[in-house]
């Protein structure tokens, strides 16, 4: 096995080459990696399986448990998703400006790639593909470093990935897998600066905090989805409880699942026992304050009250908060001091409480009348994503292929020198 600092140096003596490729090789690459991806399923399930057989015995959560199963359709996604990677237009190269000074001086602004890309990320053996993909469509390399979770998958599509570069004939050492998942190798590949330019955790909230406290790289910060719908007082009751069940139970263990639910008092004693009505049948657990109990009837069984932990509180599971307000200004303090700056959705036919809360509430993604489950890349025509970032600096979002680029500018002299 590679020890970590010759993979890290790996990687960055091909960068250049890798950023120099052309789009028509680096779409060559991509079509064989989808190929190769399905040529190679039955070796990627049978890894799987172990992996989720260990999941099972280890009493892994079932949100968890479900990022982590791969099936037939699964790995479809994976190689389609490439494939639409490759279609999407190429950024590197692109000039984002050109003016000309006073003096003569023509100065512009081009797309360039960030290098080497460095990927710390939990049970979703999905991101090995998708990560691929975006880094090396916009020329990078990229250091995966997956958890023991998913080790075996992770191993398995990194083998069919790397099959497609040598047949393209592309340095291999554009993807590497580091295998060794202790959690004193991820604190090393954390201090990698020398090799990697940046790196991207994608997981729960110790992982995020545990690199952006460690990291001598610099971060971008992907988020947990502690994310609200907040449901006004002039709202569609049938939309609204049509938009909570899917946010909810659609796919429990995502960072874009709804988490917590605001309902304004004018409508909650009608609305929430119809809300109930319909979560039950996916045995969600409804977690309230005082007046939600009341209205949802605290004897029930799927009914608790909440406690200050559960407003700021990723569930990744049949679990929702549930918050009661007597105002827009309410929902909007409460959804900004407990969310995690990932999606948050109003459900209203009042345009100007609509803009309001498009406004007001401090997030990366915020919806109207529309389930949060949308912020994906994919969803968003990026093809595949690399996270969600929550953070404000360079990147916001889902991150498709413009987050993964960084900029030089180029400028055209004449024989000018600085007086």
């Amino acid at each position: 096995m590679v020890n970590l600092e010759e993979l890290c140096k790996n990687a960055c003596e091909v960068k250049n080459q890798i950023g120099m490729l052309g789009c028509d090789s680096k779409n060559r690459v991509l079509i064989s990696a989808a190929d190769m991806l399905l040529k190679q399923e039955k070796e990627i399930l049978e890894a799987n399986a172990i992996d989720v057989e260990n999941g099972k015995k280890n009493q892994m959560p079932e949100g968890l448990l479900d990022r982590l199963t791969l099936n037939h359709d699964r790995i479809q996604s994976m190689a389609d998703g490439l494939k639409q990677v490759a279609a999407l237009d190429d950024p590197i190269g692109e000039v984002l400006s050109m003016k000309k000074r006073p003096n003569g001086l023509i100065i512009g602004k081009r797309r360039v790639p960030i290098g080497v890309i460095g990927i710390i990320f939990e049970a979703r053996p999905n991101v090995t593909s998708d990560a691929f993909g975006l880094c090396f469509k916009t020329g990078n390399c990229v250091i995966l470093k997956g958890g023991s979770d998913a080790i075996h998958s992770n191993i398995a599509i990194v083998k069919a990935l790397k099959a497609a570069l040598t047949m393209e004939g592309v340095p291999e050492t554009a993807l590497s897998l580091i295998e060794d998942t202790s959690r004193e190798t991820a604190a090393e590949f954390m201090k990698m600066n020398r090799y990697v330019d940046v790196l991207i955790p994608r997981g729960g909230k110790g992982l995020i905090q545990a690199v952006v406290n460690q990291a001598t790289i610099p971060v971008i910060e992907t988020g947990t989805g502690n994310c609200h719908i907040y449901v006004d007082e002039t709202a569609d009751f049938d939309m609204a409880i049509n938009i909570i069940n899917n946010a909810k139970t659609q796919r429990i263990g995502v960072c874009n699942a709804a988490e917590s639910l605001i309902v304004h008092s004018a409508i909650a004693a009608e609305f929430l026992p119809k809300l109930y009505t319909k979560l039950k049948e996916s045995n969600v657990e409804l977690r309230g304050d005082e007046r939600a109990l009341q209205y949802l009837g605290a004897a029930k069984e799927l009914v608790k009250p909440a406690t200050e932990e559960d407003w700021g509180k990723e569930y990744l599971d049949y679990i929702m908060s549930v918050k009661i307000v007597d105002s827009i200004d309410e929902a909007i303090g409460h959804i900004n001091r407990y969310n995690t700056g990932h999606s948050e959705a109003i459900i209203t036919k009042d345009y100007d409480e609509a803009q309001k809360f498009l406004n007001e509430v401090d997030a990366a993604c915020v919806y109207v009348n529309a389930s949060t489950r949308f912020t994906d890349g994919n969803e968003f025509g990026f093809g595949a994503e690399i996270g969600i970032s929550t953070q404000k600096l360079h990147a916001r979002g889902p991150m498709g292929l413009d987050a993964l680029t960084s900029t030089k500018y180029i400028i055209y002299g004449n024989g000018q020198i600085r007086k």
